[in-house]
């Protein structure tokens, strides 16, 4: 395997499909920057990130994410405290990493700022963030992590045999609300225990989740560091009216909503399975670290 080649890892599937075929348009600007290019096969997440790891511990160029977070998260496994460099082409519903790292909305224009910053040499250091689950298990994640009320609608949602589609997860908003508790949650901030209870509860790396949502609206991934954001236990009308507030990032000024930054925590509280870049990750606890320079963006 040449160490010049430009790995290509695509969803087909992502952003309902409306990108599919947008392939060879983006293949002809990515070759501008002069490489090889290759398009990654993979019939599952799981055969994607694998072949992910095998591209990258073969030795390439780039590695280019094209589809939504679902997909650059899979790609993050890969590059995460390598010296390969990973590109975005946002071909998916909600682009959150991508909009919140400056990558252009557009993805033919981002071929080609991912195409000339191969051919200059350069790319920009980011954060990531780094999941180890209580068995060990360590994940990466390049926007927010969600262990609060959307993390348990996540959940529910993916439980959900009928109705198929985004429709059930409005369902499982609706049948959440109806059973909305706040819960107790143990954390560890940058080695200091406490206890709370919360009903939402994110941790940034970058600002946006759900397509859209600024639910860390200070999040810099450049500042090695981690936002938290929490919402003190609050009524279904109170959740209802902050949720919206939440897409301008204005939420964090509603007096029961509080934010604070580390470079790692630990969180714990019983029957949450936390959510991050929107995939599934672990029940609780997990510890969450902030690791400065862990990717190279080609933006």
């Amino acid at each position: 395997m040449s160490g010049d080649e430009i790995v290509v890892l695509r969803n087909p599937g992502a952003g309902k499909g409306r990108h599919r075929g947008s392939l060879p348009g983006v293949l002809e600007r990515l070759a501008a920057a002069g490489r090889p290019l290759r398009v990654l096969d993979a019939d599952t997440p799981a055969d994607a990130e694998a072949a992910c790891r095998d591209a990258v511990a073969g030795g390439v160029a780039a590695l280019v994410a094209m589809g939504g977070d679902g997909t650059v998260h899979l790609a993050q496994q890969a590059v995460a405290g390598t010296a390969v460099p990973l590109g975005v082409i946002p071909a998916g519903t909600g682009n959150d990493f991508a909009t919140s790292t400056g990558v252009p909305a557009d993805l033919y224009a981002a071929a080609d700022a991912v195409a000339a910053a191969l051919r200059e040499d350069r790319g920009r250091r980011l954060d990531l963030a780094r999941i180890t689950a209580l068995d060990g298990t360590v994940r990466w994640y390049g926007a927010v992590l969600a262990a609060g009320f959307d993390a348990i609608v996540n959940e529910r949602g993916n439980r959900m045999r009928w109705p198929r589609g985004p429709v059930r997860y409005d369902i499982a908003i609706l049948l959440e609300l109806a059973r909305l508790r706040a819960r107790r949650y143990t954390l560890t901030v940058d080695g200091q225990t406490s206890t709370m209870d919360a009903s939402l509860l994110a941790v940034g790396n970058t600002a946006a989740y759900g397509g859209g949502m600024r639910v860390c609206p200070d999040a810099d991934a450049t500042d090695g560091l981690l936002d938290i954001v929490w919402a003190e236990p609050i009524s279904r009308t109170a959740l209802i009216r902050i949720k919206p507030s939440v897409y301008r990032g204005t939420h964090v000024n509603h007096p029961k909503v509080h934010s604070l930054r580390a470079r790692e925590i630990t969180l714990a509280a019983e029957g949450i399975v936390c959510y991050a870049d929107g995939e599934r990750i672990s029940p609780l606890p997990v510890t969450v670290t902030a690791v400065p320079g862990a990717v190279t963006l080609l933006v």
